[in-house]
């Protein structure tokens, strides 16, 4: 097995509505995957499983790299900027899963921290209060801390929303050269066009899989109105493990798509965590 992270029957619910149902499948390492599918389908809800930060009513995530070597990039809104907080402080962040609350930041630390800073387009900001920057200015503050971590699994939420085109084009181009060198990326995102054009791999979501694989054949229009009709037809009354007799419908017209990522044998010395989750 090549894979980074697996998911074995992956079920997750709020409050007993299903945000994710017995979802199966693998990211291969070194993979370049975007995640998109219907507001609700699950998206984040499926990155935040991956880390253990929710509980997994069943099934289970296998990790199959040092937890330590997970980057994650939530959504903005989920981060306060009100600490006050320098941006080459907010950088050298990055650096804490390495050497923890303790751990002493020399002077060369700090040179690769702003040498990260130029990479992503704001030499000279390092003084700067984070609550003074732009939603695409702390966007790129956030990607330099990412650097700094030499993650070899890197999860982006949304990581593109509220910012401008010139911003996108250039954290798109970092995740670029992220994939050249082989670490493996996730990015929950909306915009088809960018992901058809950028992302070879692409998981469609609808709380259950739809489709994942290469992109050209995930994102085609008749996959798309079935994940729209999967959404649509979702009871929140429903039990946790209840599915409509549309979704069953949708499934077993999908199957083709996910058997392909499916894996039967587990691993020997994966970290994994099933039912209440956790990175272990």
């Amino acid at each position: 097995m090549n894979a980074a992270i697996s998911l074995e029957n992956l079920t997750v619910s709020y409050r007993r509505h299903p945000a994710l149902h017995h979802v199966n499948g693998a990211f291969e390492r070194g993979s370049l995957t975007a995640v998109v599918g219907p507001n609700g389908a699950g998206k984040s809800t499926l990155l935040k499983s991956m880390l253990g930060l929710v509980r997994c009513n069943d099934g289970r995530v296998l990790t199959h790299v040092d937890a330590r070597r997970i980057a994650y990039l939530p959504q903005q809104a989920e981060i306060d900027r009100s600490f006050p907080i320098s941006v080459l402080d907010c950088v050298l962040l990055g650096y804490w899963q390495a050497k923890g609350n303790w751990g002493g930041i020399d002077a060369a630390m700090c040179a690769r921290a702003r040498q990260a800073l130029a990479a992503v387009g704001l030499d000279g900001f390092s003084g700067r209060p984070v609550a003074s920057l732009s939603v695409g200015q702390f966007q790129r503050v956030l990607f330099a801390r990412i650097l700094l971590q030499d993650a070899e699994v890197i999860l982006l939420d949304e990581p593109f929303n509220a910012i401008d085109a010139r911003t996108t084009g250039d954290l798109l181009r970092i995740i670029s050269a992220w994939h050249a060198e082989r670490r493996t990326v996730i990015a929950v995102l909306h915009d088809h066009d960018q992901v058809r054009r950028a992302f070879p791999q692409t998981l469609l979501l609808a709380r259950h899989v739809v489709a994942w694989g290469q992109t050209a054949e995930v994102m085609c229009e008749e996959n798309l109105q079935r994940a729209r009709a999967m959404a649509e037809a979702v009871d929140e009354q429903a039990g946790v493990c209840e599915v409509s007799e549309a979704d069953v419908l949708a499934l077993s017209q999908s199957h083709d798509h996910v058997h392909a990522h499916l894996h039967a044998h587990e691993p020997t010395h994966e970290h994994a965590h099933a039912g209440k989750g956790g990175l272990q």
